[in-house]
Formats: structure tokens, C-alpha cells, sequence
């Protein structure tokens, strides 16, 4: 980028951060829904691959129903955009704070059980509510988290978000790095963060049913798990209507209790991240490009979820 560019969204940023500082969470919650509600005034090529996802996904609604859903979706994503300005604050030990008055976690016991056996654990997620605070709140609560990311640019906007990670005692490797950074990580018995909802290209990704197609995935979790003899522990998020974000980490999944095919087991994991976003759909990201090369299905037999 740009160096004058890069200042430019630099100085943006921090006058953001500041702002955001001083909002008490209620207020928050009305201006971000505001927000969201001009963005999908404006338009562009996002509200239309969200109204195309959302279409595509969930036949079953109305056109009336499809509105009403990506209107709250996009109110979500103006929440979520004055969600990560705090960490942009210039106050130090502010975005810390912020996290924990704005999240909690439930079900810590299935990450401690899991954790205990020594090994190190596997984080599967989605991108539902704001999954940076999702890890930094586990890491706040003693979860040595680590979390498999992309680069952002400018170098200095990666910088600061990875500092900010680490001051909670999350860790960040990129995609580049997963294998290495995985076993790593499970040898010194951390707990590696994996996003399920992302199109990943062969080989690593493997094709499974995802709503009403058939989509690459990341499906090597099985192998790593068997190999490492970690259990996988999923976890979700949501936002209440008061602005408290619902950490959930649910049971384990043992190794041994793993299919050994990669794809059956890619497709039960999906699954599993296709019913979280059922229940909540106006706080998943429609307007991610997650369908890339997909073959859309008009009927598909039922699977069984793990």
C-alpha cells in the first residue's frame, strides 16, 4: 500500500478508535444497527452476494423473509465494524477491557477436560458475531490460544493486530505456516483456532455439502487430530440483544471416535457449522465469497452431524 495511503488509514483508525472509546454499549448497539442499515442503502457488490447466498441457501424463506434477514445482517455488520474500531483505541489496555465487559464464555469445563489429556486441542469455529473477540476472551480466560489467520496489509495494520492478540496471550500463525504451526502448537499443548466456513482449493480442501451445495473446505482436521491424538473442541458465538457476545465451547471429539475418512468427517463438521448459522443467520458473513466453484444441489440426502 501506498505509504501516504497507509498513513491516511492509520490516522482514520485511531480517530475511529477514540471515538468508539467513549460509547457506552446500548448507544453502540443503536448506531452500529444505523450503520449497517446505510451500508445496505448504498448497496454495491456485497449486498448482492449476500441477497445471492442467502437466496441460494435458504430456499425455504419468502422474499419478504430474505429481506428482513439481510437487513439484520447488515445491522450486524455495522455492530461488528464499531466492534473491531476498539481496537484501534488509543488508550492502552482499553480493547482488553472492552472484551471482557462484552463477552463470556460458557461450557470453559469441555476445553479444561480436553486440554487435560496433554496433547493440545483443536479449535473449529465459524465467522458468527465477532470471532476475534471469541479468541481473545478465551485467551483472557486462560485458553492458550493460537489461531491459523491470513496476513493483513499494511505491515503496520498486521502488527498491531497481532500485538493486540498477544497481549492477551493469543497467538497468530498464518495459513502459510498451518502445518507447522499446528503440530507445534499441539506439542507444546496450545489450543489451535480453525475457521470451518472459508473456501479452501484442493488439496487441502475437500468438497462437502454446505446448505445447498457442494463446496470446498479445509479437511485435513481428522488427520491432524489422529495424528496428534488431540480432541477437537467446537465452538461458537452469538450476540444478545444487549451486546453480550455467547462464547459456547461444546463436548470434545475424541480422535478415536473420528471416521477415518476425511471427507465423511469434513462433511459431519460441516454440518455442525451449517446448523450454528441456522440458528443465528443474521450474524454469519453472507457476504463472504465462501461458495467459490460451488455446485449448487436441488436435493441432497440427509446426513447425520457430529
Amino acid at each position: 500500500m501506498n505509504s501516504i495511503l497507509s498513513l491516511a488509514l492509520w490516522l482514520i483508525l485511531t480517530f475511529l478508535g477514540l471515538i468508539v472509546s467513549f460509547l457506552p454499549r446500548p448507544l453502540e448497539m443503536k448506531i452500529g444497527k444505523a450503520l449497517g442499515r446505510f451500508l445496505l442503502f448504498i448497496g454495491g457488490s456485497r449486498k448482492r452476494i449476500a441477497a445471492e447466498n442467502i437466496r441460494r441457501c435458504l430456499p425455504e424463506l419468502s422474499l419478504s423473509d430474505r429481506k428482513e434477514l439481510l437487513q439484520k445482517n447488515f445491522e450486524h455488520y455495522g455492530i461488528l465494524a464499531l466492534e473491531l474500531l476498539h481496537m484501534f483505541s488509543p488508550f492502552p489496555g482499553h480493547y482488553l477491557k472492552y472484551v471482557r465487559t462484552t463477552a463470556s464464555i460458557e461450557g470453559l469445563e469441555n476445553w479444561q477436560k480436553a486440554h487435560e489429556e496433554g496433547n493440545g486441542v483443536l479449535f473449529i469455529s465459524a465467522h458468527l458475531a465477532n470471532w476475534e473477540i471469541m479468541a481473545l476472551i478465551a485467551s483472557l480466560k486462560g485458553v492458550p490460544v493460537t489461531i491459523i489467520t491470513r496476513q493483513l496489509k499494511p505491515a503496520w495494520l498486521d502488527k498491531k493486530i497481532t500485538s493486540l492478540r498477544r497481549t492477551a496471550g493469543c497467538e497468530s500463525a498464518y495459513k502459510e505456516q498451518r502445518l507447522t504451526a499446528v503440530l507445534k502448537g499441539l506439542r507444546n499443548q496450545r489450543s489451535i483456532g480453525f475457521v470451518l466456513d472459508q473456501y479452501i482449493a484442493p488439496p487441502a480442501g475437500i468438497a462437502v455439502k454446505f446448505f445447498t451445495a457442494q463446496v470446498h473446505t479445509f479437511g485435513v482436521f481428522g488427520l491432524f487430530s489422529k495424528r496428534a491424538k488431540a480432541p477437537i473442541v467446537p465452538v461458537f458465538q452469538t450476540r444478545d440483544d444487549n451486546g453480550i457476545i455467547h462464547v459456547v465451547f461444546e463436548p470434545a471429539l475424541n480422535p478415536e471416535e473420528i471416521p477415518e475418512d476425511p471427507k465423511e468427517f469434513t462433511q459431519a463438521l460441516s454440518l455442525k457449522v451449517e446448523g450454528w448459522i441456522r440458528k443465528n443467520p443474521a450474524q454469519w458473513l453472507w457476504v463472504h465469497r465462501r461458495f467459490k466453484n460451488a455446485v449448487w444441489e436441488e436435493k441432497t440426502p440427509a446426513i447425520k452431524p457430529v
